[in-house]
């Protein structure tokens, strides 16, 4: 029998619906956990944590344990791949992500084609440990980040509230953007095909900015790239499982779904359903799509947030998810609420 029979959560990316969908939550390893705190204390900085096996491995389970999640995702960041390049990166508390600037075209040139993987063996060997310990009917997905997301951090050097720094650059010097773009897109092929090796089941990759793009903008530095993933990674293993995240694509959704050949989509809390229904989920599976705040809120106004979610996706493929991760300040008793209201 095949693996994935035995797992929900595959089973809709292979075009199954389930009676109760599958559920996770993004960034559910994390800070509203008080074990997650206590190890992350123990392990010192972020990418310490991230790079340390058998702690990234405790974390990434811990949410497993305590809520019966129908898939777990490795405890990782989207920016090991510029640290694997031989860029510095390093998180501040507090200020997020410190890398050095590649602010214009002759710093660009400083740029490695390729990435040092023995930098990133750490997250290999925690999916394999996890996979180990996992329940096989709990899926194990891997990460990246989209090119474009990656490339918005690598050329100003920390996030900004609209990227406007990598949209400049992208306007007044597209090629060596592009040069940024092509070194992310192979990166991402290899870091991806590691991670099926090592253990994974499914494979998501995140662009948290794909929203701030204009529509040509966003066909060439969101949807291209990660058409060139997708096929790069399906070249080596036919039958992968991937889902895209273009955060805030709205209206551009289906063009990517059909230009990349993703098997799901994770949307955001403004997506308009009945669009969402009628142009994307008739192609493929849907992930999403509740507020992280009405998570924080709890009570009714979660219970009916819940149900509007079911109302509007589950009759077609679908997982369970947030529009975005999980909030720090959640409350544990609210994710429980969720799950009770999920599964009925």
């Amino acid at each position: 029998m095949p693996q994935s029979a035995t797992k929900p959560f595959i089973d809709v990316l292979s075009g199954q619906r389930q009676t109760v969908p599958p559920l996770w939550m993004m960034r559910q390893a994390g800070r509203y956990l008080p074990e997650y705190r206590e190890v992350r204390a123990k392990a010192g900085g972020f990418l310490d944590l991230c790079f340390n096996p058998e702690l990234a491995a405790e974390v990434t389970l811990q949410p497993i344990r305590r809520f019966g999640f129908d898939a777990a995702i490795i405890f990782s960041d989207i920016l090991v791949i510029p640290y694997a390049l031989g860029r510095e990166v390093r998180f501040e508390v507090g200020e997020g992500p410190r890398l050095e600037p590649l602010d214009d075209p002759a710093k660009v040139t400083t740029l490695a084609a390729q990435a040092d993987f023995g930098k990133l063996a750490p997250v290999f060997e925690a999916l394999r440990i996890v996979r180990a310990a996992l329940d096989p009917k709990i899926a194990l997905i891997a990460f990246c980040g989209a090119p474009w997301t990656v490339a918005t951090y690598m050329v100003a050097g920390q996030g900004t509230p609209d990227q406007a720094p990598a949209r400049m650059m992208a306007y007044r010097h597209p090629e060596a953007f592009s040069k940024i773009i092509d070194v992310l897109v192979e990166s991402s092929i290899h870091y991806l095909l590691a991670q099926l090796e090592a253990g994974a089941n499914a494979l998501q990759i995140f662009d948290t900015w794909a929203g701030v793009l204009p529509p040509a903008e966003f066909a060439r530095w969101c949807t291209e790239p990660t058409r060139r993933i997708v096929e790069g990674v399906r070249a080596k293993v036919p039958d992968a499982k991937i889902i895209g995240f273009p955060r805030g694509a709205g209206a551009q959704l289906p063009g990517y779904v059909e230009a990349t050949g993703v098997n799901g989509v994770s949307i955001d809390w403004t997506a308009e359903p009945a669009f969402i229904r009628e142009r994307v989920q008739s192609k493929v599976a849907v992930q999403g799509n509740l507020d992280p705040l009405v998570l924080i809120t709890g009570g009714a106004a979660l219970d009916r947030a819940v149900d509007n979610v079911l109302a509007n996706f589950a009759q077609g493929r679908f997982i369970f998810n947030l529009g975005h991760g999980i909030q720090p300040e959640t409350p544990i008793a609210h994710v429980e609420q969720m799950i009770k209201r999920v599964r009925g």
